[in-house]
């Protein structure tokens, strides 16, 4: 049987030095969605980070702000 899915909230200093609120990552455990988060924001620090239920979607940022967020980080290389 395969854990279920929980849904994970960050907030996290990028290596830019930006901070990014609200993150929901998705992952079976924190270390899995820990793992995603740093595919995406690489040697970012994380601030905060805490389990989140299903009602806090509104809570989480966009698929759009967040590719607006990666896109303004990978100019600054």
């Amino acid at each position: 049987m395969t854990d279920p899915v929980r849904k994970f909230g960050f907030r996290i200093q990028t290596r830019g030095g930006s901070v990014v609120e609200n993150l929901a990552i998705l992952g079976r455990d924190r270390e899995e969605a820990e793992k995603k988060l740093r595919q995406i924001y690489h040697r970012c620090t994380i601030l905060e980070a805490k389990e989140i239920d299903g009602t806090s979607l509104s809570e989480s940022s966009d698929v759009e702000g967040m590719i607006t967020l990666i896109s303004d980080e990978s100019r600054k290389d």
